[in-house]
């Protein structure tokens, strides 16, 4: 399809502003905010969204740190959604450097972006000031949404903004994410699209030890001296236990799946003989399918009530997120597909290049002329893109690993793509620490053209959508067969939320205190 002027003066835009993009991509790398604690990375999005133009709603869904922007240009016309990401990961701080470092005044135990998110979100953020631009330049009629969805990583904002509304009534939503997985880079999800995801926290709350060890009538206990009764924790070590023993019995031997579980702390440190009165134990799921997860619960709710019984206490369970399958849309998919043909791979120049070479050295590796895995600097077509990914899939599964943008497709027609981030290329076998790919999603050098290529193939595709009536009726078409008649359709699976935001929780964070701005972890740095 042939270029329309609106899309050349969108990518003409980035071009100008590229720059911009890169100082606001390493502001939100530097943040280093964790999931449901990003103040300063929403508030610099709310901020920037506002000088722009747009109207934003603080707090969306009860949310401390998202968000939802709105602009409309001449009323009425087609409505498109793009969002941004901006939380990081506990323990992966990592400075914008060729060394294995944290930033500066912070431990490794700190917050980093991993995927990265920084880049994820600022990408997203060019696109929709570019596509802005063009509607104002050209006169298209037309609304952009824009929200900010925290607590990506674990799967927080999306289902909550689902099921509150959020994505209702919009002909389209583009989703992009930074390669992280092989055959998915510079490419776009065709059928096989994540599936569902269930976390949740088991709280264990000991209001009264057993009494044993104790005599009846006895004066002062001599409790110092006795051994301790069981209590929280130890509820929380047997439901730790118990369901990893059970956990290959609980799913049949085929199809992808996992479950991994986090024990959140609260500070109880004591040096008592009481026994805790509080523990906590966050599980992740990830599963083709809502059933599947479903059962997995049930097994976790018996072993957290068993676990409770034995150490006398009580359990309750607090759901962080329940998203739904991905549903696919290969009609708006193949739209997006057309725009990355266009936009093309990211290219990194000589400076880059010499960076990358600079890592490989200190990781002990004989620099390579081209030290980019070949993968990012080409285009993948998605139907072999497609056949490779479920090569290692048994034909009945439908769905692979799992990302939070599923909920939003249930609510309008989505497509997912992939654009290559900076990955270094290595010698057969050998494996690069964590911090490498960390770094490179902070170093401009690295990280731009990513930013830059993302930005410019959402503003090309969001333009295309704005303007091809054609575009946006195949999509609609496909989203109201595959639902059985749209939302509330047949086929269509209503959001699972029915829970409050879990923002109450001990979740990792900065902390202000007499001594500075300090991460909550200790650090064997101090």
């Amino acid at each position: 399809m042939t270029e329309t002027a609106a899309q050349a003066h969108a990518i003409a835009h980035i071009d100008t502003h590229a720059r911009e993009l890169s100082a606001w991509t390493s502001t939100i790398f530097d943040f280093g905010e964790t999931a449901w604690r990003e103040y300063r990375s929403a508030e610099w999005y709310v901020k920037t969204l506002r000088d722009n133009g747009f109207s934003v709603e603080e707090g969306s869904a009860g949310m401390p740190t998202a968000f939802a922007a709105h602009w409309s240009n001449n009323g009425g016309g087609p409505s498109l959604g793009l969002y941004a990401e901006y939380d990081a990961v506990p323990g992966n701080c990592q400075a914008a450097a060729t060394v294995q470092k944290p930033r500066d005044g912070l431990s490794v135990h700190a917050g980093g972006h991993t995927d990265p998110h920084s880049g994820l979100g600022t990408a997203g953020l060019g696109a929709l000031l570019a596509i802005k631009s063009a509607m104002e330049r050209h006169g298209i009629p037309g609304t952009l949404r824009f929200t900010g969805e925290p607590a990506e990583k674990v799967r927080g904002s999306k289902p909550i903004h689902a099921a509150k509304g959020y994505y209702d009534g919009l002909d389209a939503i583009l989703s992009f994410h930074p390669f992280y997985m092989l055959p998915m880079c510079n490419t776009v999800r065709l059928e096989t699209h994540c599936g569902a995801a269930y976390s949740m926290i088991y709280r264990f709350i000991c209001d009264e030890p057993e009494r044993w060890g104790r005599s009846d009538g006895a004066p002062i206990p001599q409790a110092h001296s006795a051994v301790r009764a069981p209590g929280a924790n130890d509820a929380l070590m047997m439901m730790y236990m118990s369901s990893k023993a059970l956990r290959d019995s609980m799913l049949p031997h085929q199809g992808g799946w996992s479950i991994s579980e986090a024990i959140l702390t609260a500070g109880q440190a004591t040096a008592d003989n009481l026994p805790a009165g509080l523990a906590e134990i966050q599980y992740m799921m990830r599963m083709p399918t809502i059933e599947m997860a479903e059962q997995v619960t049930a097994v976790l709710d018996r072993n957290a009530e068993a676990a409770a019984r034995m150490a006398g206490c009580r359990f309750e369970r607090h759901w962080v997120c329940k998203s739904r399958p991905g549903l696919a849309n290969t009609a708006l998919a193949k739209t997006v597909w057309q725009s990355i043909q266009t936009i093309g791979h990211p290219r990194w120049p000589e400076e880059a290049r010499a960076i990358a070479r600079e890592i490989q050295k200190n990781c002990g590796l004989e620099p390579m002329d081209n030290p980019f895995l070949a993968e990012c600097e080409q285009l993948m077509d998605p139907d072999e893109a497609e056949a490779i990914l479920r090569r290692d899939l048994p034909p009945s599964q439908t769905h692979s690993t799992s990302d939070d943008y599923t909920d939003m497709s249930w609510q309008a027609p989505l497509a997912r793509f992939y654009i290559a981030r900076p990955t270094l290329a290595g010698p057969a076998g050998f494996r690069y620490p964590a911090w490498v790919m960390n770094a490179l999603g902070g170093i401009p050098q690295t990280i731009d053209p990513m930013v830059t290529t993302a930005a410019k193939v959402l503003a090309h595709a969001g333009l295309r959508i704005l303007q091809d009536a054609d575009a946006r009726k195949a999509a609609r078409a496909e989203f109201d067969e595959r639902t059985g008649g749209g939302i509330g359709g047949a086929r269509w699976i209503a959001p699972l939320c029915d829970y409050d935001p879990p923002i109450h929780f001990r979740w990792p964070e900065y902390v202000e205190t007499a001594r500075g701005r300090d991460w909550w972890i200790p650090s064997s740095q101090r």
